[in-house]
């Protein structure tokens, strides 16, 4: 699979970084004109831009939407995750605000390099994250495969177990089947979040509090919900209107093991009285971009 290689350097300092979110400003700020795609990577003046970590999803440490409050998921997992990419990346130490904002680092930055391919709507860059000595020439082109791949965060974190894979279409079949690979490792150990999971066996969803506080969910499954229980009290959960708020949502995705595509997740996701479950596994699924 083709994508694009930047070096850089990785930053905490003042942002809200989380498990698969954060920071990346390349040695040569032009070089994110190269990157694929529709949507241009947002930077500031000096270059920094956001990453977002290409088919990985970890527990939401601060979300919100629509001018709603933010919430998050049970802290446990969701820091675990923070913390494990800031150790792997090489930052020894962090101090952050209660918001998650991050006030220190040692080091104040980190250098690695990233993969790429394209720029979500929201202008983050899609990416692998990597560190070390950066496998050929910045700026260019290089073909990633399931080697390379397994030297990079996003490997790392799902074979940790500490994040659910969440696969689009971008993503070439080989690369998903070792990252695949990686989770269904993590799951037979009962690894990280895992041994608490319950999107499969189903979560009892009794209000806002019990999202944050106890279900560990898809996080994607998770937003979905937040935003419905917004609509009423969040307090309290009528979710037989979830299904058809899901609908709404249109969410458009294949089912591997089916071998089909279907659009929306009502599809897959049962409710009975306040308990939510999906049908089938994050790693059956692969999402068309929006």
């Amino acid at each position: 699979m083709p994508m694009l290689l930047i070096k850089g350097s990785y930053h905490l300092i003042n942002s809200r970084a989380d498990g698969d979110t954060i920071p990346f400003k390349p040695d040569k700020k032009e070089e994110w004109d190269l990157v694929p795609g529709p949507h241009k990577v947002e930077h500031n003046m000096s270059g920094k831009a956001k990453l977002r970590l290409e088919a990985i999803d970890t527990l939401e440490t601060h979300y919100a939407r629509n001018g709603n409050p933010e919430v998050h998921q049970p802290w446990l997992h969701g820091r675990a995750a923070r913390d494990e990419l800031t150790k792997w990346l090489g930052f020894t130490s962090v101090d952050r605000l209660p918001d998650e904002t991050v006030t220190a680092a040692t080091p104040t930055t980190c250098p690695g390099w990233i993969l790429t391919r394209s720029a979500g709507r929201d202008k983050r860059c899609i990416a692998l994250a990597g560190k070390g000595t950066p496998p050929g020439t910045s700026g260019t082109f290089i073909n990633v495969d399931e080697a390379l791949l397994r030297t990079t965060f996003n490997h790392h974190i799902l074979k940790e177990g500490l994040a659910y894979p969440t696969y689009y279409t971008s993503l070439f079949p080989d690369l998903r089947e070792e990252l695949t690979a990686a989770v269904r490792q993590a799951k037979a150990a009962g690894t990280g979040l895992w041994k608490d999971d319950e999107t499969l066996g189903g979560a009892s969803v009794t209000g806002i509090d019990s999202l944050q506080d106890d279900a560990v969910i898809l996080p994607k499954l998770f937003r979905r919900l937040v935003d419905y229980l917004y609509l009423g009290d969040p307090t309290t959960a009528d979710l037989t209107g979830f299904p058809a708020f899901l609908d709404q949502a249109a969410d458009e995705f294949w089912i591997i093991s089916a071998g089909h595509s279907t659009t929306g997740l009502d599809a897959i996701v049962e409710v009975t009285g306040s308990k939510v479950r999906m049908t089938h596994p994050a790693e059956d699924l692969v999402f068309v971009e929006n």
